[in-house]
């Protein structure tokens, strides 16, 4: 009997700075028991070798593999897509319904997304998730930001996009990266509205 999942929501990891945020993302979904549509752009690839340990491969099928046992998710709980697969099911509207979350979100993904420029699958399953009013939250983490970038982040507002820079608070007295990384991760949670226990909301007893 196949596993029941929640539904599955998109995960996508490109070349900025961050990649904590988006590994740990996976992480927190697989304990909420959803279902992970994953991609990681050539250039986050990159990042995540700098930035962690992960040492991720590149094809889809070994990465799903690697991110079930990092996670400890059930089989089939991870799939994951290539950049130009283009019949998975992000790809068009007509696909199972899903929540995307880009995390995180580089300028350049910021862009092409902005102006639908769709030259791969995460760009086109962030135009599909825009298109069908489905929830999108892009994760940006630059700084300083130019106009340009702040022109994208307005435009994608309005297009009903949730911008939510990677910029963790310290009201919750953090005492480690992982505390750091965590407040950025409940608050994308709380944007799907997935339940968690990894901080307190304001005003709740810690």
């Amino acid at each position: 009997m196949a596993e029941a999942f929640s539904p599955p929501v998109t995960v996508a990891l490109t070349g900025a700075s961050g990649a904590q945020y988006g590994l740990r993302l996976i992480e927190a979904l697989v304990a909420a028991n959803h279902e992970v549509w994953v991609m990681i752009s050539k250039a986050a690839h990159l990042v995540i070798a700098t930035e962690t340990d992960a040492g991720l491969p590149a094809r889809p099928e070994r990465l799903a593999a690697e991110l079930i046992s990092r996670s400890g998710a059930r089989p089939g709980q991870i799939r994951c897509f290539g950049r130009e697969e283009w019949m998975s099911p992000v790809a068009s509207g007509s696909g199972a319904p899903s929540s995307m979350v880009i995390c995180p979100c580089s300028t350049g993904t910021l862009s092409a997304v902005a102006t639908g420029a769709s030259n791969n699958l995460i760009e086109r399953a962030a135009d599909v998730a825009l298109k069908e009013r489905r929830r999108l939250i892009l994760v940006p983490r630059e700084t300083p930001l130019s106009a340009i970038h702040l022109e994208h982040m307005l435009n994608l507002s309005r297009l009903g996009a949730v911008i939510l820079p990677a910029a963790p608070g310290f009201y919750h007295q953090p005492e480690s990266i992982d505390d750091l990384v965590d407040f950025i991760v409940a608050r994308i949670l709380n944007q799907l509205g997935i339940e968690h226990h990894l901080m307190p909301r304001w005003g709740e007893a810690t």
